[in-house]
């Protein structure tokens, strides 16, 4: 974007340009770890674009419909449409978030196999990430959340900072109102980890 002024001083017309270059806005791509319809998880993430206003968020919600990995090259081509779909969003977002409960302990499969796809291709390399377990009361998810940090760190992903939640902190109805704000500030504060 440019900006034009006219001078006009002993009788010479001068000509100057003010260059500004477009703000970039930072896309960060939001990946819910569970796939159950009105999943706590998935409305803990819509609600972040109305307390953190200055990024933008896109919200994956595709990872059900993954096909299980599998780690021979022969069985991943042609590469399957919704892999495909799912590799161009992480490859488009300046940083990704991921929300996920604790099943067993552990994250659940469905996040782990779209973790698993990324294994050999490189897109979470460097790829800043905001690791969440949200869960229903404390001490749940820490063991879920080692294991999702083990899984980015071997995806050599720049984990920027890694944020255990419960419902006691936030919480949703039904229909995704809020009813619980207290962890708000914590939740924003994480997040503004990413900075731009």
């Amino acid at each position: 974007m440019s900006n034009f002024h006219l001078l006009f001083s002993n009788n010479i017309l001068t000509l100057e340009v003010d260059y500004q270059e477009k703000q970039h806005t930072m896309t960060i791509l939001t990946l819910s770890g569970s796939s159950r319809t009105g999943a706590t998880n998935q409305m803990l993430l819509d609600h972040l674009p109305h307390l953190v206003s200055q990024y933008d968020f896109y919200a994956f919600k595709g990872i059900q419909d993954l096909p299980l990995f599998h780690p021979d090259p022969e069985k991943q081509n042609p590469m399957p449409p919704s892999v495909k779909l799912f590799k161009t969003a992480v490859i488009e977002a300046d940083a990704v978030i991921i929300s996920t409960p604790a099943y067993l302990h552990n994250i659940p499969a469905a996040l782990k196999n779209a973790l698993e796809w990324l294994t050999s291709s490189g897109e979470f390399v460097n790829k800043q990430v905001l690791a969440i377990t949200y869960t229903p009361y404390a001490p749940r998810g820490g063991k879920a959340m080692q294991s999702l940090l083990w899984s980015l760190t071997a995806l050599n992903a720049r984990v920027m900072g890694s944020l255990e939640l419960y419902h006691t902190d936030i919480s949703f109805d039904a229909e995704g109102s809020v009813l619980k704000r207290k962890g708000e500030a914590l939740l924003i504060e994480a997040v503004q980890l990413f900075g731009g």
